[in-house]
């Protein structure tokens, strides 16, 4: 709810200079003899309405790359970026009375137009990914940090398997990155199972879990998938003593905040991505237009 409180205003003056601007133009189109043109002086004045609200949308990149410009709120840059962006198409629509006169004019208003529908697209990407970070993933880690946290997963894991299994091939690497908590589980004592049960556990750890763990996008076996995963936890419980259930829940519980990580990290490069389409199209649209200014007042 506080989200809508806040855009009502932005949304209600859009509205209404979206309607004023609407009304004008359909006067002007209308006392217009040879229809309405972009040299007009009601021409340039939405031209120039609209090329102002495009660059104050552009700003909000250089306001971010520079944060220690206090000019406004980010909320308000932000705000302003989404509805005056939008409300400048309809505002260069009339300033060229719906006509593509000459070839780069036709690029501008293609590039416009797809610029606006990224950004549409942006948008709605923006609100969607926070609500489901905050539903499907409870345990969201700081995206560069990612990293860092899956070499203490794996560590942990390793220690956790090796308090029942001994010591695993290539431990030692892994261990220069424990937390303190994996550290002091370097101390426990090996719990006493039958050879055939650790021998077992040690075959599924090696062979299926830790390499989901080591390289988990690259090795999606049935650990990427929580009912598979399930599945084969179930049969570690069966198979394996009471004493042994502890470090399966554990192993369990690290595969589940994997999978986690995993969906973390395609969302922010999706919505990364996005930005890679948006950002340079808005860039190389403000130039151009820049340059249609200059040439179509030179001549």
């Amino acid at each position: 709810m506080r989200i809508d409180q806040t855009h009502r205003g932005w949304f209600i003056a859009t509205v209404i200079l979206f309607g004023i601007a609407t009304l004008a133009y359909i006067a002007y189109a209308i006392s217009s003899p040879k229809g309405p043109t972009g040299g007009s002086a009601v021409g340039l004045a939405y031209g120039i309405a609209g090329y102002a609200m495009m660059l104050f949308a552009g700003l909000l990149g250089a306001r971010k790359k520079v944060p220690v410009w206090r000019i406004g709120r980010a909320q308000t840059w932000m705000r302003g970026h989404l509805w005056l962006g939008l409300l400048s198409f309809p505002f260069i629509l009339y300033h060229s009375g719906f006509a593509w006169r000459g070839q780069l004019t036709a690029v501008l208003m293609i590039l416009f137009f797809v610029v606006v529908v990224s950004g549409i697209i942006g948008a709605a990407i923006q609100h969607y990914v926070p609500r489901v970070i905050l539903t499907d993933i409870p345990l969201e880690t700081i995206y560069e940090e990612i990293p860092h946290v899956r070499e203490q997963l794996r560590a942990e894991a390793d220690q956790l398997v090796s308090s029942i299994c001994g010591s695993l091939p290539g431990q030692e690497q892994a261990g220069a990155v424990e937390s303190e908590e994996s550290a002091a589980m370097n101390t426990t004592t090996i719990v006493e199972v039958e050879t055939e049960q650790r021998a077992h556990l040690r075959r599924v750890y090696l062979d299926r879990i830790r390499p989901f763990l080591i390289l988990p996008e690259g090795n999606m076996n049935e650990f990427g998938n929580p009912n598979r995963a399930a599945a084969v936890f179930e049969s570690l419980h069966r198979l394996l003593p009471a004493e042994v259930h502890p470090v399966i829940e554990d192993l369990e519980s690290i595969c589940e905040e994997e999978r986690q990580l995993i969906r973390q990290q395609r969302l922010y490069r999706f919505l990364h991505t996005w930005l890679l389409v948006h950002v340079p199209l808005s860039i190389a649209l403000l130039v151009l237009a820049g340059i249609h200014a200059i040439v179509a007042l030179q001549y």
